[in-house]
């Protein structure tokens, strides 16, 4: 795994993504969807796998998953899966905080 340095700190990060509202990172060429909720970051793949759609314009519900804005497919955070196993699992990417900075895993 590498880690890519996505926002300098914990603070900037906090500062520049908003609380449920998906947000897309391109991050070496690979599209991510990243959520901060209830001041945890998460960061799934933002391709929904159902019809490709990207989750970066859906929403995020009460339960805390992504919601597709097309179809309403509703994928856990933390786990990827899809709630009713209609559609595969999205990949999650961990996500680390450092003294010098936030990273993703690729």
């Amino acid at each position: 795994m590498r880690w890519v340095k996505i926002f300098s700190g914990l603070k900037e990060a906090s500062e520049r993504i908003s609380e449920n509202k998906p947000q897309l990172l391109v991050v070496d060429g690979n599209r991510i969807c990243l959520v901060k909720r209830e001041n945890h970051f998460y960061a799934v793949s933002d391709r929904c796998t159902h019809n490709g759609e990207s989750l970066s314009k859906g929403t995020v519900n009460f339960t805390g998953e992504i919601v597709c804005p097309w179809h309403g497919h509703q994928f856990n955070l933390k786990t990827g899966r899809e709630f009713q196993e209609r559609s595969k699992d999205l990949d999650c990417y961990p996500i680390k905080e450092e003294a010098n900075g936030l990273y993703l895993g690729l």
